[in-house]
């Protein structure tokens, strides 16, 4: 049984929980990028680069069964820390429950504050790209 989003969040404000200080978070999110299911480089074209980010960040979206797959890269290694972390949240998950979860475990790690601001746009772009791809896949769906 796989877990719902809800599971994966509050797995991963927890594991952000156990460190003391931003450094120690930095170096597990640069961790969790080395994790990443990277994407293929033939998908490393114009259309999957997330606009909005200043570093380069790559995402696709693939249906397996009733379930959106994720994979992504970028050439920034906190960015690819931060795409990991929403991978791992929406990855394998369906489109439906992609639209509708919400992004406040980001708050609760404290990601948002502790970004620079083009980071932290790159950020919500990031997350806006991912519920775009699940409405567009939903809609084959129906």
């Amino acid at each position: 049984m796989s877990k719902d989003i809800k599971e994966i969040q509050g797995e991963i404000v927890e594991e952000f929980s156990m460190f003391d200080d931003w450094m120690q978070r930095y170096e597990y999110m640069i961790e969790l990028g080395k994790s990443l299911p990277l994407i293929d480089e033939k998908y490393k074209i114009e259309e999957n680069l997330i606009k909005g980010c200043q570093s380069k960040v790559w995402v696709h979206a693939e249906l397996e069964g009733d379930k959106l797959v994720f994979t992504a890269d970028s050439d920034a290694i906190i960015t690819k820390g931060i795409v990991a972390i929403l991978i791992r949240a929406f990855s394998n998950q369906h489109p439906a429950d992609i639209i509708e979860a919400d992004t406040k475990f980001i708050d609760e790690i404290g990601l948002k504050e502790h970004l620079s601001p083009t980071r932290a746009n790159g950020l919500v772009s990031m997350i806006k790209q991912l519920k775009m791809y699940a409405v567009a896949y939903q809609t084959q769906l129906n």
